[in-house]
């Protein structure tokens, strides 16, 4: 006899199938009789349905914008947003350093060769140094040679056009000509003042080259129209927005911060202490290459930078390369009318 109690039937009119269908310890029922036999359910018909909540305004939201299919290559694509490149930075700088050699090694390609054919009686090299014609031919070939680089080389790096590379901005410059040309006038009013209380020597460089014949006519039309524009292409327009543009990049890294955006030409924003270490940073190798002209007298060395200050004040201020060109040239012009005047029409160069 078992000794373990027999299951209690259940309630309903199920209770007899619940007994055969669920035999006690140990008999096993067959599983035919079980299966046929389950048990019903009341039906609920009659009871009201359950109320469910109202669904999230942030699933209704969802639920109604459309579908957007992934692009194919999602997952390879870059993401939208990059770091604005500023240009000209000191990738251009050496890459007009470049082209500049080039031009460089072609001006003295051909000289060679206007002394091979003792082109305006010059045989040697000696006599080519110390000839106007060969100096400042020579220049402007270099110039003419880089800048045709300059022309095909940039707009590729740049994707855009050299001028618009360098915010050229012609029609600026000329709407504030009266105020470029006023800044012009100062820098002369200095060299005057200069070249009274701090002269430089009698018989620097640049007089030998006046004193040749017919040179000082050469050198006027060569200072007020090549000499500004190249000088101020390598020295405003990539120099100066390059350290400009090293010097936030620099403070960038040190502080943690964010780079400025481009403006509404896509030329860099930079801040005043860049602004100002750079115009000084340009301002002494200007001076410097001008020194050789001078026997680098500390008076001209001073009246050239600050010139050059001013020069890079207009750039800066205008957002424009024309502007320091117009102030360049305009000083140089009237340097060489005064010299002119002095001069009695460049007759008496004894005079200077």
């Amino acid at each position: 006899m078992s000794t373990l109690p027999e299951p209690l039937p259940r309630s309903g009119e199920n209770s007899a199938e619940s007994e055969s269908c669920t035999p006690s310890f140990p008999a096993t029922p067959p599983l035919e009789e079980c299966a046929t036999a389950p048990p019903e359910i009341e039906s609920r018909d009659d009871l009201p349905p359950p109320s469910s909540p109202p669904p999230s305004p942030l699933l209704l939201a969802y639920a109604t914008q459309p579908r957007i299919e992934p692009e194919l290559f999602a997952s390879y694509s870059y993401p939208a947003y990059a770091s604005p490149r500023r240009t000209p930075n000191f990738g251009d700088v050496g890459l007009l350093l470049i082209l500049l050699a080039l031009g460089w090694f072609g001006a003295g390609s051909i000289l060679l060769i206007a002394v091979h054919f003792h082109l305006f009686g010059v045989s040697t090299l000696k006599q080519a140094v110390d000839d106007f014609r060969y100096t400042l031919g020579s220049q402007a070939i270099q110039y003419f040679i880089s800048f045709c680089g300059c022309l095909l080389v940039f707009p590729l790096v740049w994707h855009r056009g050299f001028f618009a590379g360098l915010h050229w901005r012609a029609r600026t410059a000329l709407h504030q000509r009266g105020r470029l040309f006023t800044a012009a006038m100062l820098c002369f009013v200095a060299a005057v003042v200069n070249g009274l209380l701090m002269p430089g020597p009698t018989d620097a460089p640049i007089d030998k080259i006046f004193r040749a014949p017919g040179a000082a006519w050469v050198l006027f039309a060569f200072g007020i129209t090549l000499a500004p524009f190249f000088e101020e292409l390598a020295f405003r327009g990539f120099l100066l927005p390059a350290l400009c543009t090293a010097y936030d990049w620099f403070a960038e890294r040190v502080t943690q911060t964010s780079p400025r955006p481009l403006d509404e030409n896509g030329h860099p924003q930079w801040s005043v202490p860049a602004m100002s270490v750079a115009a000084i940073l340009t301002s002494v190798p200007f001076a410097l290459m001008h020194g050789e002209q001078t026997s680098y007298s500390l008076g001209p060395f001073l009246l050239l930078i600050c010139v050059s200050l001013v020069l890079c004040w207009a750039r800066i201020s205008t957002r424009s390369l024309a502007a320091s060109v117009m102030v360049h040239a305009s000083y140089n012009f009237l340097l060489f009318s005064m010299m002119l005047l002095g001069t009695g029409g460049f007759k008496y160069l004894d005079k200077m």
